[in-house]
């Protein structure tokens, strides 16, 4: 797993693709839309930002998933979002206002087959972790 550093060059290096081609590069990622997700910082307050993918849409509702690939934690993001759910993401140089929560074991049950056929690694990631991977529905406010 990289560390936290490695995740976060990564995210600044993406997000610096992005801005520099004007939005033509980085906004999907293998077929899956790519977004920003705004959080507060559960102990900072201070606003932070990741790129995440979108694995899976029903209707306006974004799924993501809180893979952090395949760690035995969850992602940092992830713990913002459960301790403030109304958050934004930034889809196309828009700021949207959604509501953040975790799938129920039942939507987790009917989604999750569909998220792995649609991108393998999480199921590789979910076989490295002794935790339920969980996703992550992103709901208009």
């Amino acid at each position: 797993m990289p560390s936290d550093l490695m995740l976060k060059t990564m995210n600044a290096v993406h997000r610096g693709i992005v801005k520099a081609s004007g939005g033509r590069f980085g906004n999907s990622i293998a077929g899956m839309p790519v977004i920003e997700l705004v959080t507060v910082g559960r102990k900072s307050g201070q606003e932070r930002v990741c790129y995440l993918t979108s694995p899976l849409q029903r209707g306006d509702t974004l799924i993501v998933v809180a893979s952090r690939g395949g760690d035995d934690h969850h992602p940092a993001w992830y713990h913002n979002l459960r301790a403030n759910p109304d958050v934004e993401i930034i889809r196309d140089g828009k700021r949207i206002p959604v509501h953040a929560r975790t799938a129920t074991p039942e939507e987790r049950a009917q989604l999750w087959p569909e998220v792995v056929r649609r991108a393998r690694n999480y199921g590789g990631y979910q076989k490295k972790t002794s935790r339920e991977i969980p996703l992550v529905l992103l709901e208009p406010r």
